[in-house]
């Protein structure tokens, strides 16, 4: 059972979902604005970047500062599925326990902040670095699951667990985008890595984000950017690590479960041992009795072994650790996402999304200075 608790602690990755600001290289059109047009047009480009800056700015597109940092704070909720979950205890054999040990539910929750400075390379293409601190926590419910004489699977023991962690997260992000009228499409690409002390290697993190909106002027500098769009996150499958028991489940709680589970297991075991006795020896020689038997009995010696691995690194002086390896994904790749942005100043904005529509919801909100360079 503590396998899959472990497991699932790794999967609380912290991931700096950083999102583009809002703010893009837009061809400014119609005749209520003829004097923008007209200023754009016949105004020299201050600033050193973007690179072909004042081609563009000629070519009647208004452009955002170039230079810009931002502060966003970052709640996510995500539902995740576990495969090929491999354990042992105070580093002692591995064991596969995908067939005894059933996780049925797993959720990691978040909340962070990062860090973002950004700039444009190029007006329709901002580049920006990811700094982000985070608490992540994950929880799982799950199910040890045994063989019986008639080679049905039964549950002998449920367990619940919550485990908590810190990540700080490093990374970069590229955004090509374009705007017309006011309308505008942005696609965020951002790779991460986090380092979390629980795990061996940082986890790495790719997020796409596509977004279809519409920037609305209002007076003097402000505006309003509103959007729709997509979120897709894949993360790296392979994760191995080493946690403390303790910080799992209760020592007492530890040996209260391991104690129930190892009798069930005997008395599955003399149920087995009962049925292979009672058959006749042409019944033993019947293939399918044989495949029977022998799967029976190679899962309950195998949930026996690690059952006895567990009490004796719970009652073991000092910390008691678990080792695992596994394969992790979220549950929906995709969710869809709403956003917007105020504008208050050329300078200062703010903004919020949300993400929902799948077994990932997210919630990001922050703020944004800009600057010419």
């Amino acid at each position: 059972m503590a396998k899959k608790q472990i497991v699932l602690t790794i999967l609380g990755i912290g991931l700096a979902l950083c999102s583009s600001a809002q703010v893009t290289t837009d061809k400014v059109l119609g005749p209520k604005h003829e004097v923008l047009i007209d200023s754009l047009k016949h105004t020299t480009y201050p600033y050193l970047l973007p690179i072909w800056g004042q081609k563009v700015k000629n070519k009647g597109f208004s452009m955002p500062l170039p230079v810009g940092a931002s502060v966003q704070y970052l709640w996510q909720e995500s539902d995740i599925i576990i495969n090929n979950l491999q354990v042992g205890f105070n580093h002692g054999p591995m064991y596969n326990m995908d067939d005894i040990v059933r996780i049925e539910n797993a959720v990691t929750t978040t909340n962070g902040y990062n860090f973002r400075p950004d700039f444009y390379v190029f007006p329709f293409l901002n580049v920006y670095g990811i700094l982000a601190k985070s608490k992540t926590s994950t929880a799982i419910d799950a199910g040890l699951w045994i063989p019986d004489s008639s080679s049905s699977w039964k549950k002998i023991s449920d367990f619940s667990t919550k485990a908590d962690f810190n990540a700080t997260t490093m990374g970069f992000g590229l955004t090509p985008m374009i705007g017309v009228g006011g309308f505008f499409f942005t696609l965020d690409m951002n790779f991460s890595w986090s380092d979390i002390d629980e795990l061996e290697k940082p986890a790495y993190v790719f997020v796409l984000g596509p977004r279809l909106g519409k920037n609305i002027r209002l007076k003097k500098e402000r505006s309003i950017a509103l959007w729709a769009g997509g979120f897709r996150v894949h993360m790296k499958s392979g994760t191995t690590g080493s946690l403390n028991v303790g910080e799992l489940l209760p020592v007492a709680e530890w040996q209260q479960k391991v104690s129930g589970a190892q009798q069930k297991v005997g008395e599955a075991q003399g149920q087995v041992d009962t049925w292979w006795a009672d058959l006749t020896p042409t019944e033993q020689k019947n293939p399918v009795n044989i495949a029977k038997h022998e799967a029976a009995n190679a899962a309950l010696t195998k949930t026996g072994q690690v059952l006895n691995s567990v009490s004796q690194a719970v009652n073991s002086a000092g910390d008691a650790t678990v080792q695992y390896s596994l394969e992790k994904k979220p549950k929906d790749k995709w969710n869809f996402i709403l956003g917007s942005q105020f504008q208050l100043t050329n300078n200062w904005m703010l903004r919020v999304e949300y993400g929902f529509l799948s077994s990932r919801h997210q919630l990001i909100a922050g703020l944004q200075y800009r600057f010419g360079f």
